[in-house]
């Protein structure tokens, strides 16, 4: 007996790391200080001297049951996506830059050329965010994971001055809310899509006209990562008083988060357009409106409070870098809540 024929086989975790180095490279920041393969990750802060009150933001998640339409699927090149931006869009929303990512894939067995895949979607959303990927660790787990199946989660580190940590409270009754467009479910809810659509090949293979697409494409579409977006708000001399990652809650929990005491968010829902798959899921699923808007992003997937002087600006900002905004709302004096008209 030995540990290979126990279900874990070392030579393939050995072949997984040599198969992800090309696609951990283009995530390199010259700040990282160490290769991949060893036990740790170096990062260097030096950069960061010139701030006043420099201060860490982490974030860490994972992909939830969407993974379960990658199995059916057999797609694994864009979960990592998901994986990245639940963590680092949760840092910018704080104000802060991505520095580093580490990953965690537990599987029932290694199959080195699927965890590269997996791993190379990782490292697109590291691209993507600025963020380099200096770490990780695959646990191959026999008996715990079905052989075809996985677990993703992540934790990302990034950096703030402290006077420019986004907190919500100075937000106050004027302000203008500013959505910037999702680019579909992302990543929560989907325990309630998986009972709302028949979660087999044929099924998520249906092209639906209203889509575009078919219905596997529109719920695996990775989670639109808004580091850059929200750094070009910073940049063009905007002060974000409040940002909201709307993520599993929807409207209704991840709003209030970033009020203080004593206003209230205001939202109109005719101010966009909400994408049709959300529509195609209320209609199938027959799901309240209410819930929908407590569940899901409805097409937007982070919103901003800014000053109502600098709307405009904001909008430009959002446009130069690539994103769709709208102004969707206000905020009001009242009881720290939000309420939908």
């Amino acid at each position: 007996m030995d540990y290979k024929k126990a279900g874990v086989d070392i030579e393939a975790g050995y072949k997984s790391v040599e198969l992800m180095k090309e696609h951990i490279k283009k995530t390199m920041r010259e700040e990282v200080l160490t290769n991949i393969g060893g036990f740790s990750g170096a990062f260097s802060l030096d950069k960061f001297k010139g701030m006043e009150h420099p201060t860490l933001v982490s974030g860490t998640d994972g992909v939830g049951t969407k993974l379960k339409l990658a199995f059916i699927m057999d797609k694994h090149d864009t979960i990592g996506i998901d994986c990245v931006a639940m963590c680092v869009n949760d840092i910018a929303c704080a104000g802060g830059e991505p520095l580093f990512f580490l990953d965690y894939i537990a599987c029932g067995k290694n199959f080195p050329e699927k965890i590269a895949t997996i791993v190379s979607g990782v490292a697109d959303g590291c691209a993507q965010s600025d963020a380099a990927l200096i770490g990780g660790e695959t646990a191959e787990m026999p008996g715990f994971y079905p052989e075809d199946e996985y677990d993703l989660a992540g934790f990302a580190v990034g950096i703030v001055d402290q006077k420019d940590l986004i907190t919500g409270q100075n937000i106050k009754p004027g302000d203008v809310l500013v959505g910037i467009a999702s680019s579909g479910v992302h990543s929560n809810g989907f325990s309630l899509v998986r009972k709302v659509f028949d979660m087999t090949k044929e099924s998520l293979d249906t092209y639906y006209d209203e889509l575009g697409k078919t219905l596997g494409e529109a719920l695996l579409a990775p989670t639109k990562i808004y580091v850059k977006a929200l750094r070009s708000v910073k940049e063009a001399g905007i002060t974000i008083k409040g940002c909201s990652h709307i993520t599993g809650g929807g409207f209704y929990e991840n709003i209030p988060r970033m009020l203080p005491d004593g206003v209230r968010a205001v939202v109109q829902k005719d101010s966009y357009e909400v994408p049709a798959i959300f529509k195609l899921m209320a209609s199938k699923g027959e799901i309240a409106e209410e819930m929908m808007y407590n569940t899901y992003n409805m097409g937007i997937g982070m919103m901003l409070a800014v000053d109502a002087t600098d709307v405009d600006k904001t909008l430009v900002a959002l446009k130069a870098a690539g994103e769709e905004a709208y102004v969707v709302g206000s905020v009001e004096a009242g009881e720290k809540g939000v309420t939908l008209c």
